[in-house]
């Protein structure tokens, strides 16, 4: 997959919070860090993301995107 974005991370998923229609995914990152992805339920439920999983983080200005292979 090829994308435009220059800032990639790796990150374990550790704790994720629906709302209505929102999901925020709370991620662990290196350097003992931590941040968040907001995206739809049917964005995170097509993905499959669960808790203690490992995703890449892919960051480009205000968006942060969640990659599961």
């Amino acid at each position: 997959m090829k994308f435009g974005a220059r800032n990639k991370l790796e990150g374990k998923v550790v704790g994720i919070e629906k709302g209505g229609i929102m999901a925020k995914v709370k991620l662990e990152i290196p350097a003992a860090s931590e941040m968040s992805s907001v995206m739809t339920i049917e964005s995170l439920d097509d993905l499959g993301i669960k808790e203690g999983d490992t995703v890449k983080i892919v960051a480009k200005a205000v968006n942060v995107l969640l990659i599961k292979e």
